[in-house]
């Protein structure tokens, strides 16, 4: 296995097929721009892409926040990420915070959030990007992007609307609302609330559950619940028969089915 990618701020820890990528910029509580968190996201998922040990990843914060989404102060100075024409704009979107959603929707491994604290904007739309999202009681979610004229431009109208819904996504972005952990997971936002103590806990056992299935296969079922989003029943199945004839003749899936055996035996 190749050694971990360096990263500028994030932090990266690897325990048993699972990673950790942990967010650590709390001195502005994890914001998307001005920092160089998006590259530490995409460096990250292009690393596991290319590790195949991986199995899964988490994806948190440090520090009272998950992540703010964009630095309001440079958006008010019109400065840094926020600077320039619509055409410069445009540019520093599409080669910047845009490469976050283009990257998490490639990752070929389950991801997991593990929300901490408050998760805003593009903060919010990261963590709808993972598969799966635990929350701490201190998390916040809001789709606040309206609240200060503008528009979800990392791509976060198309991720929530597939994941709660149209009716509930359309009233979440249009209102710029802000709802606690118990309303996201009523609404289907997140899987489990627990409390903060607990979070990392509850997130690592989940985590752990998943990568001692076999690698190679939950790769390929990650592969299939993404195409299942976009592609016709007929030319899925025929995609399912083949990933499974790879799955019939990779070791590991004679190993699991002998440890089957096995326990039932007993």
């Amino acid at each position: 296995m190749s050694s971990l990618p360096k990263l500028v701020d994030s932090k990266i820890t690897l325990s048993n097929k699972v990673v950790a990528l942990t967010f650590n910029r709390h001195d502005v509580r994890n914001a998307l721009t001005g920092t160089a968190i998006a590259d530490d996201i995409v460096n990250t998922v292009e690393w596991i892409n290319r590790t195949p040990e991986i199995a899964v990843l988490i994806i948190t914060g440090d520090g009272s926040a998950f992540s703010s989404g964009g630095n309001i102060k440079d958006m008010a100075d019109r400065a840094g990420d926020f600077a320039g024409d619509v055409q410069t704009l445009e540019r520093r979107y599409r080669e910047g915070i845009q490469r976050i959603p283009l990257a998490l929707h490639k990752l070929e491994v389950p991801v997991i959030a593990a929300v901490n604290g408050p998760a805003i904007g593009a903060g919010f739309d990261i963590a709808n990007m993972c598969d799966i999202r635990i929350a701490s009681t201190k998390a916040k979610f809001g789709e606040t992007f309206v609240n200060l004229g503008i528009i979800p431009g990392d791509g976060g109208a198309w991720f929530m609307q597939r994941l709660i819904g149209y009716q509930k996504a359309a009233e979440l972005t249009f209102t710029g609302r802000v709802i606690n952990a118990s309303e996201a997971k009523e609404i289907g936002v997140v899987l489990d609330v627990v409390e903060p103590e607990n979070l990392i806990a509850r997130v690592n056992e989940l985590a752990n559950e998943i990568a001692a299935k076999p690698v190679a296969s939950l790769r390929l079922t990650k592969r299939l619940m993404k195409l299942a989003q976009r592609t016709e029943l007929p030319d899925f199945l025929d995609i399912c028969a083949v990933f499974q004839g790879m799955c019939h003749n990779n070791p590991e899936h004679l190993t699991a089915v002998n440890t089957m055996i096995e326990k039932l035996a007993k």
